[in-house]
């Protein structure tokens, strides 16, 4: 997917989770808007180096969007907004491994949630949720969440209802870290997130890690890597 200019910064501060104080190569600072729900643990370290991107709309207060921040001499995409469109894509192109020669539709209602897609092709539908995942658990392995997430149970849960209905039901982690060779749940920070992924796996929902491929012009879904259980 294809990214709108973006200019580099230095990252001061992120706070009020959806705010972000930046400094200008030139010394002057600006607030800017972070579209990140999570706790970005070990990308929002002041003085990393971030991408933003800027907005004409004039009825925005903050302008300015943080978009990337480089970590590790990589660029991982911290906009949770554009998770879905970089799934999209692929899914369009049929470059998800398992995931092929299906009609895409975004933010359908399942139960009492609504889900990133439903899938649709001749005698068979699937559900699928995007997970944005930008932390790392281990040198080589992502993980999610990086905070508690009730909700992210609660997609577990409904995926796990589909399939008792006959329909596939996955969930998709976005890996965002170039250092990663495998995903796994980060038990650590919610170990009751991480015992319903196993309990929706042993049910027959499907678990897929996609990494993406990042830099100052687009990020792209670059691979599959392994699912730990």
């Amino acid at each position: 997917m294809n990214l709108p200019e973006l200019k580099r910064a230095t990252l001061l501060r992120r706070y009020k989770r959806f705010l972000a104080d930046i400094e200008w190569p030139d010394g002057t600072t600006t607030t800017v808007h972070t579209p990140n729900t999570g706790s970005m643990r070990q990308c929002a370290t002041p003085g990393a180096t971030v991408l933003v991107s800027h907005s004409d709309n004039a009825k925005r207060k903050y302008p300015w969007t943080l978009e990337m921040i480089e970590v590790n001499g990589h660029w991982v995409d911290t906009n949770t907004q554009r998770s879905n469109k970089v799934v999209a894509e692929a899914l369009k192109l049929g470059t998800i491994e398992g995931v092929q020669g299906y009609q895409v539709y975004p933010e359908k209602q399942l139960g009492d949630s609504r889900i990133d897609f439903l899938l649709e092709k001749p005698g068979q539908r699937m559900w699928l949720e995007v997970k944005n995942a930008t932390l790392l658990i281990t040198r080589a392995c992502a993980g999610f969440p990086d905070a508690v997430t009730e909700r992210g149970r609660r997609h577990l849960q409904e995926l796990m209802k589909a399939v008792d209905q006959g329909d596939r039901a996955g969930v998709l982690f976005l890996v965002q870290r170039a250092e990663a060779q495998l995903f796994a749940a980060a038990a650590e920070i919610d170990p009751a997130y991480a015992e319903q992924l196993a309990v929706a796996l042993e049910h027959g929902v499907e678990a897929f890690a996609c990494q993406t491929q990042s830099d100052e012009k687009q990020t792209r879904i670059a691979r599959r890597i392994p699912v730990q259980v």
